[in-house]
């Protein structure tokens, strides 16, 4: 499979520099033209909500870590289709991966993958001349890594506009734009993260027109344009994340899929590698719905900010007393972190105030002020829903809970293992058709996980246990 699409990836040097407020501002001004694609790199959730407000198409995540290298250009190719021009955001610094000895699950190295060129930003707040020493560095760090253009960032006035893009120009690289500071446009923060797009319905579409006014006022975006078009024509191994569909009969399980404020944290490939498996995805509100969809043979709760409507979702307690019930029947539940802490007995916010929850896994859930986030290396402990005893799979960690006062030695899903001499840790629960943990899954790093939880909804559905 060939695709042939202008496309480009926007870095940075470090997090906080404004490339989020830039590329979805850049999706925007584009999109009024032109169709948009939007991906992040990395393990992120709350930026592909923006992306997907400003182009009008859902966003994926390219994760070079979680994900081998074909099932990324897969997911991208599968993706990017149809549209006019792609617009990759990045994560952390531009070299920033999963470790600091290597490229791996970096922003370059993404864009290496792609052969997409790279536009920096640069947040020259406190800084003049030495804009040139960044992006002299940057241009010469990794010399298969194209670094094509700068966007200058949180410029205090068009005197120091004109230093920065003076210096930046000196350095070899030219200046797309100078963004002036816009506190206006910064997106609010909160425990986890910035407020997600689904929050903020009210506020997103002032905040996409106010960052594509300020781009396409202050951005070349011919240029742009130009630098996407550098990018040559890529060739994708068809189906490579698992996108070949079992059958052409159609769907043959429903799946119920928890989605709203409280829960929104999915890699939107899931869905579709789901979908290709097998499963009509049915989705649903726990905040709102008093009952499961009718017709299911699978549960799907995936992460989010339960603590956040805790009061709501206990007081739904119609909806957790058919989940319990559901679950008493053997109906086949996946539950990532924020699933997980749903199904707790309770959950215990930072002020202490505890709220009852599902109850179908033992012990409660607390909300700590310790972050636990990272990429995890996962060996199975036992067959579950997803894998079989052994099997390898990467995943990604970020919570600021701790699930308490389970059993001594409960039945973990999951050994984490660190290759550095360190001790596995258990991690998760399986037992039956039952699977939670605190780790999020990118179903292109093992396609098979998804038609292992399809048969086992049909192996239910007609009778049989897993």
């Amino acid at each position: 499979m060939r695709i042939d699409i202008p496309r480009l990836v926007i870095g940075a040097p470090a997090s906080g520099s404004g490339k989020s407020t830039i590329a979805t501002g850049l999706m925007a001004a584009l999109a009024a033209r032109h169709t948009v694609q939007g991906f992040k790199v990395g393990p992120d959730y709350i930026d592909p909500g923006y992306h997907t407000a400003a182009t009008g198409r859902p966003s994926r995540n390219l994760d070079t870590w979680m994900v081998p290298p074909a099932g990324v250009l897969a997911s991208f190719g599968r993706a990017a289709a149809g549209a006019d021009v792609a617009i990759v955001e990045g994560v952390m610094g531009l070299f920033d991966g999963y470790h600091a000895r290597g490229e791996e699950g970096s922003s370059a190295q993404l864009a290496k993958l792609l052969r997409a060129p790279v536009i920096l930003v640069l947040d020259v707040r406190k800084m003049a001349r030495s804009a040139g020493a960044m992006a002299l560095g940057y241009r010469l760090f990794d010399p298969q890594l194209e670094v094509a253009g700068v966007i200058c960032n949180n410029v205090g006035s068009p005197r120091h506009a004109r230093g920065v893009s003076e210096a930046v120009e000196s350095a070899g690289l030219p200046v797309l734009g100078c963004l002036p500071r816009c506190p206006e446009l910064h997106i609010p923060e909160r425990h986890l993260g910035l407020y997600t797009a689904v929050e903020r319905r009210d506020e997103v579409q002032a905040f996409l027109a106010g960052a594509a006014e300020l781009v396409a006022r202050a951005v070349d975006l011919e240029q742009v344009w130009a630098i996407a078009r550098r990018a040559p024509a890529l060739e994708l191994a068809p189906a490579a994340d698992g996108l070949s569909p079992v059958s052409s009969a159609g769907p043959s399980v429903r799946l119920a899929v928890a989605r709203d404020e409280a829960f929104c944290f999915y890699y939107e490939d899931n869905f579709d590698i789901l979908r290709a498996a097998g499963a009509e995805l049915v989705f649903f509100s726990p905040l709102r719905t008093a009952a499961l969809p009718a017709g299911i043979s699978g549960l799907y709760l995936g992460g989010g900010y339960p603590e956040l409507y805790a009061a709501k979702l206990a007081g739904n307690t119609a909806l957790q007393a058919d989940i319990r019930a559901a679950h008493t029947a053997g109906l086949p539940i996946y539950a990532e972190c924020g699933g997980l802490m749903f199904l707790t007995s309770s959950l215990a916010d930072l002020s202490g105030k505890v709220y009852p929850m599902v109850g179908v896994l033992p012990g409660g859930s607390r909300m700590r002020q310790r972050l636990v986030m990272g990429y995890r290396q996962l060996v199975a402990r036992r067959d579950s829903l997803l894998l079989r005893r052994g099997d390898q799979v990467r995943g990604h960690e970020f919570h600021y809970s701790d699930w308490q006062d389970g059993p001594a030695e409960p039945p973990a899903a999951y050994d984490v293992v660190t290759g550095e001499g360190e001790p596995p840790r258990a991690e998760g629960f399986a037992v039956g058709n039952l699977l939670a943990s605190y780790v999020h899954l990118h179903f292109a790093a093992r396609p098979a996980m998804a038609g292992r939880w399809v048969q086992a909804c049909l192996d239910w559905q007609e009778g049989r246990t897993l």
